[in-house]
């Protein structure tokens, strides 16, 4: 299965760097989820996407969205990850790497799990979806365009 734009977000409940589950559904009717699947924590591609959502987040609050990050790191290595690079936002551990099958998050030359970024409206709904391994900034200014898009 690979969910597309306008199909509704399938639901999720994974656990957070404080150990604590979370739900897609636990934002429905409330706020837009930017919801960014990356590959590691604590590598250099990953850092700078983290960071460069971290520098925006204020941004991403005010458009009236949450921020919420996916790798098959455990909620230690999340919690080590937040607090070195201060994140001030929830990280998941899909450990099993379900969540990313469920959304067919491709892998880059087939090994490595890809970097997808998906803008999800209140109603649950995909608005918008980017793809790409190298362009980390991409994803930040694509999600802040997506967002402007549906105030």
């Amino acid at each position: 299965m690979t969910v597309k734009v306008g199909d509704t977000a399938p639901n999720f409940t994974l656990s957070s760097q404080t150990g604590q589950p979370v739900s897609l559904t636990d934002f429905q009717g409330k706020k837009s989820v930017v919801l960014y699947f990356y590959p590691k924590d604590d590598t250099p591609g990953c850092t700078a996407e983290s960071c460069a959502f971290r520098d925006s987040y204020e941004v991403f609050q005010e458009s009236g969205a949450e921020v919420i990050g996916i790798s098959g790191d455990s909620p230690q290595s999340h919690q080590q990850f937040a607090s070195k690079h201060n994140l001030p936002f929830t990280l998941l551990s899909d450990t099993g790497n379900q969540t990313r099958k469920l959304y067919g998050v491709p892998a880059t030359f087939g090994l490595l799990p890809g970097r997808v970024t998906y803008i999800i409206d209140r109603d649950g709904v995909v608005r918008h979806i980017f793809n790409s391994q190298l362009n980390v900034k991409g994803h930040i200014e694509e999600s802040l365009k997506t967002l402007k898009e549906l105030k």
